[in-house]
């Protein structure tokens, strides 16, 4: 069972076919999906489930926290099941992958009381960019 599927059913989330399918799609480690690409997936596994169906799912898992809504540029917002976990993404610029990544150190601590500009600063959020490999042997 997945991690994301674990979790839901310890929140005691009704678990019904449809969710059950969306939960399964995004199960993986550096699963970054857009709402279509789970849509797409989850069809595989249950011919019947709407588009609306799979977006209202995204919408209520983002809004129980237990996925993150991405936006890493101007394409489509992507969904990462590695809400629990803290992390950082490495965006490959040419084909738009995106890998969770786990750097030392604090990025909170890192911003100097000077530039926070009387803010209380409670989060950061960093997005590293660069070209696959892939991309790169092309």
């Amino acid at each position: 069972m997945s991690d994301l599927l674990e979790r839901l059913r310890g929140r005691g989330w009704r678990m019904t076919a449809q969710r059950r399918v969306v939960a399964e799609v995004l199960a993986g480690d550096h699963v970054h999906l857009t709402a279509d690409e789970v849509h797409a997936r989850a069809v595989a596994k249950l011919p019947e489930i709407s588009r609306a169906t799979v977006y209202n799912t995204l919408g209520e898992l983002v809004t129980l926290g237990e996925v993150l809504e991405v936006s890493t540029d101007k394409r489509a917002k992507r969904y990462d099941p590695n809400a629990h976990r803290p992390h950082h993404h490495l965006v490959c610029a040419t084909c738009g992958s995106i890998r969770d990544v786990h750097p030392t150190g604090n990025p909170l601590a890192d911003l100097p009381d000077s530039e926070r500009f009387g803010f209380t600063v409670s989060d950061v959020e960093v997005t590293y960019r660069g070209i696959c490999p892939n991309c790169a042997a092309a």
